[in-house]
This record gives C-alpha cells, structure tokens and sequence, in this order.
C-alpha cells in the first residue's frame, strides 16, 4: 500500500492557512486608520466639553485606544462564527475596576465603541455622519451655562430677629431661595439656605455678614443639579 505524505496543509486541517491567506492588510489598515481618526474627534469634543476641575489627559488617549482596539475585535471576530463565540466568552470575563467621575464620561467611552464596532463592520458613512451628529450635540449641550449660579448659604443667627433680617435679606437680593435646613441650639439659630445668584461676587455674602445678630456667615458654591 502507498504511504501518502502528509503535506502543510495537512497538518493544519483546522483552515489555519485559509484564515492568514484571507487577512487584508489594506483593509485592516484602512479601519484601523479611520477608528484613529475619529478617536482624535472624539478626543476633542471630550477635550471641549470638559467641565470639571482636574482634566484627565489619559482618559482622553483611553478613548482614542477604545476606537482602535474595538475594530481591531470586530475585524477579528466579523468573518468568523466560532471566533465570534469564543471571543464573547472571552470578553465576559473582563472587569473594569476604574470609578468613573463624572456621567458624561459613559457617554463617551459608548462612544468610542460604538465607533470601534461600526468600522469593524465597514459602515464607514454610518461611523463618519453619526460622529459628526453626536459631537455638534454634545458641543451644543455641554457647554450651556446657566443663567444663574447656585450657592449654599450657612448664617449662624443670635435669635429670630436676626433670622428674619436675614431671610429678608436674601428674599431682597436672589432670584430664588429655598430653606435646606434650620438647626436651633443654645448657641442660637443655624440656618441653610439654597439660593441663586447672577453673579459670582463677595457683596452679598458681606451683606449678610452686616445684619444685626448673625455671628458667621459662610457661602459655597453648589455643584449639584438643580432646575433653573
């Protein structure tokens, strides 16, 4: 009987040799080079749209690298069944473990992966037209300011007579007040109240400190939400 030689292909039965002859470099290159792209967009729109105090250079890259390495998965993944599955499972294991700050980074790294996955399945028009929509939103959106300002006013008051001077005060200088707290002690009266001022100034802090019978009055800037 004939010994039949057994040759490279042979070896690999698995379509190992099918699977790197089907590599396109051009078009790896290609979507690869349009995630990087619209990384830097979204990089900038991020960079625009920035209202915190203490920015972060490397979330900004971190978005860029989202973009590149989910088209890099689902270029991978697109032209095979089986690889898909497996890189699921691959995928479910992955815990992130970095606390996010502020809700709009969210919006941005689904942004980044949303881009990732729309170039990996060449819908190139659809990557483009649909960045170029949700920056100017974002831009639009993120960057209105409020018309006024929100601050928390502490005023420590000696009785009631000061705490009515002093809510007569503010009736008299804010757009808007509301009572958050009041705390009555030996010491006397400590009221809070949220209002709203047009304008970032010291005067009217000075004001309240001048009434008769408040011993301290403090003023912080509030961060939260609030409706105007």
């Amino acid at each position: 009987m004939r010994r039949k030689i057994m040759t490279f292909n042979d070896i690999f039965k698995s379509s190992f040799v099918e699977k790197v002859t089907a590599f396109s470099a051009a078009d790896t290159a290609i979507a690869l080079g349009l995630a990087f792209v619209l990384g830097l967009f979204i990089f900038f729109v991020y960079k625009k749209t920035f209202s915190g105090v203490m920015y972060s250079s490397g979330f900004g890259v971190s978005l860029i690298g989202m973009s590149l390495i989910t088209t890099l998965i689902i270029l991978a993944i697109s032209s095979n069944v089986v690889l898909s599955l497996g890189m699921v499972g691959a995928l479910s294991i992955v815990r992130f473990r970095a606390a996010v700050k502020d809700p709009m980074d969210i919006v941005y790294l689904f942004w980044s992966i949303a881009v990732g996955i729309v170039l990996g399945a060449g819908m190139i028009p659809l990557a483009f037209f649909g960045s170029l929509f949700i920056g100017i939103i974002l831009m639009i959106f993120a960057n209105r300011k409020p018309s006024d300002n929100a601050y928390i006013l502490v005023a420590h008051c000696a009785d009631d007579a000061a705490e009515k001077a002093v809510t007569d005060t503010v009736k008299s200088s804010v757009r808007k007040h509301l009572v958050k707290s009041k705390s009555v002690s030996a010491r006397g009266i400590e009221l809070t109240l949220e209002i709203r001022l047009k304008e970032m100034s010291t005067e009217f802090i000075n004001k309240i400190s001048a009434v008769e019978g408040v011993s301290n009055a403090v003023l912080v800037s509030y961060n939260g939400e609030y409706l105007s």
